[in-house]
Order: C-alpha cells, then sequence, then structure tokens
C-alpha cells in the first residue's frame, strides 16, 4: 500500500512538473496550466493557485470529514433506531449562506480578471481570425491587408527536425511581435469555431456574422500552439493554431514578405505603406 502511495505521488508530482516546465504546447502527462506568457494569462495563473484551488481543497476536505464523520456517528450499530429529523433551520441557514458568501469572494476577483480581458489596451496593431471548415484564415489590417490559409500540416508530413509537431503544427504560421498590444479579432465563414491559444489566455468564439474581440501582449519569443475548442464538423480535430512570436524586426520584415506573397489580385503596390486600421474600442 506504502509503495502504491509513493508510486502515485511520483507520478503526481512529475506530471505537476512536465505541466509546468511545458513551452506553449502540451506536454506527456501535464497537469496544470501552460507557461503563461501574457498579462491575461498571468491574472488567470494567479485566480486558479491563489483563490480557486485553496477554496477547491478546503471544501473537498470538509465535505469528505463530514460523510466520514456521519457514516461513524449514525451507523446502525450505534444507532439502531434512526432518527426522523428532517429539518434544521439552523443548518439550513449555513448551508445557504456560507456558499453564497464564498461565491461573492470569488466573484470580485473573478469580474477584475474579466473586466481586464475584455477591455482593448491600445492596440499596436490587430490580427483578424476566421475559422472555416475546417483550417484557419488569418487576416493583417494594418500591415497591408493581406490574407493567408492556415492548414494542419499531415502526419506523413512532419518533418521533427524543422521542429514540427504532430497535429499541431502548420503550413503558414501566425506570426505577432511580441510586447506589443494585439487586438485580435474572431469570426467565421461557416459554423462555430472558438479560437484558443492556452498559453496567451486566449480563447474566444469565432460566430458567423458576428466580430468579438479580445487582445494579447505575448512576453515572450516562441513558438506557441492551440486549436479549435469549438465541435464545429467531422474535422474538428485536425484545426491547430500555430503561433510565433518574434522580435518587431524579424515580424516587419516576415510583414513586408507575406504582403508580397499574400497579395490580392488587384490590391494596391504591394510597396505602399500599410494603413492603420481604427476601430471603436481605440476611443475606449
Amino acid at each position: 500500500m506504502h509503495k502504491f502511495a509513493a508510486f502515485g505521488a511520483a507520478v503526481l508530482l512529475a506530471g505537476m512538473a512536465a505541466g509546468s516546465a511545458s513551452a506553449g504546447q502540451p506536454e506527456p502527462w501535464g497537469l496544470g496550466f501552460q507557461e503563461a506568457v501574457t498579462p491575461t494569462m498571468h491574472n488567470i495563473a494567479w485566480f486558479h493557485d491563489v483563490i480557486l484551488m485553496p477554496v477547491i481543497t478546503v471544501i473537498t476536505l470538509f465535505v469528505v470529514g463530514l460523510m466520514g464523520y456521519a457514516m461513524w456517528r449514525f451507523r446502525e450499530s450505534r444507532n439502531p433506531e434512526p432518527t426522523r429529523t428532517t429539518h434544521n433551520t439552523l443548518v439550513e441557514v449555513l448551508w445557504t449562506a456560507i456558499p453564497t458568501v464564498i461565491l461573492v469572494l470569488i466573484a470580485i476577483p473573478s469580474f477584475r480578471i474579466m473586466y481586464e480581458n475584455d477591455r482593448i489596451e491600445q492596440a499596436d496593431m490587430t490580427l483578424k481570425t476566421i475559422g472555416r471548415q475546417w483550417y484557419w484564415s488569418y487576416q493583417y489590417p494594418d500591415h497591408g491587408d493581406f490574407e493567408f490559409d492556415s492548414n494542419i500540416i499531415p502526419d506523413e508530413e512532419i518533418d521533427p527536425s524543422k521542429g514540427q509537431v504532430r497535429q499541431l503544427s502548420v503550413d503558414n504560421p501566425v506570426y505577432v511581435p511580441v510586447n506589443k498590444n494585439i487586438r485580435v479579432l474572431f469570426t467565421s465563414s461557416d459554423v462555430l469555431h472558438a479560437w484558443a491559444l492556452p498559453a496567451a489566455g486566449v480563447k474566444l468564439d469565432n460566430v458567423p456574422g458576428r466580430i468579438n474581440e479580445t487582445w494579447m501582449r505575448i512576453e515572450k519569443e516562441g513558438v506557441y500552439y492551440g486549436q479549435c475548442s469549438e465541435l464545429c464538423g467531422t474535422g474538428h480535430g485536425y484545426m491547430p493554431i500555430e503561433v510565433r512570436a518574434v522580435s518587431q524586426e524579424e515580424f516587419d520584415a516576415w510583414a513586408e514578405n507575406a504582403r508580397k506573397e499574400y497579395a490580392k489580385a488587384g490590391d494596391a503596390p504591394a510597396d505602399e505603406p500599410p494603413v492603420r486600421v481604427a476601430s471603436l474600442t481605440d476611443a475606449r
């Protein structure tokens, strides 16, 4: 029994270590969140670790202890004549008031985090994500308004020597600069999708005929993966997201090449300066 408990503890600790060390992608036996790389995700991780986990732990221990006490105190051998008590006013008040107080205390920091996630910072650029069955399209309105499609790389074409990851790497990844406020727009051309990037703390629905928005500021260069998180049909599991956070210089060079590569027929010449897209949120 002790050996089994020790083994279980070792597996749990190893999983927690793997989960905390993961960088932008899931890890085998990983538990917990991926490494936070945006202010939004830092807030979410703090809320989970400092507020939710202690509350969940205390409630779980209390309920398990209460159940154990009830089974021992009111076992048949000790109570051959079971009580017929059906109501206790004090207990009913307590089990209503205490959960209410707990929920209110949880709601205060929760509302603050939700507001910060919804409030768009003064954006340095805009990225528009468009969900399609079953791939993603991306637009860069501030950098020439070019658009490209992003599809999963088939298993037989995955090349680990290039750092590609099975069912997560795509043919055309998204590039964003680090330490810049990025307004992210979400829409869809067919059914409901959801663009989710765990390391950035971003997950929002792509709804046909509607544009949702949030923001992110990635603080660390690297490659970050996500997936569609809304059941959207038979290809739902094959809509990965790959975001490459790079320096401003590298992003500018990529954007210049992308404007030429993905230029639409009839567009303005690729060497014209990009036009910044204004939004109502700029006036907030």
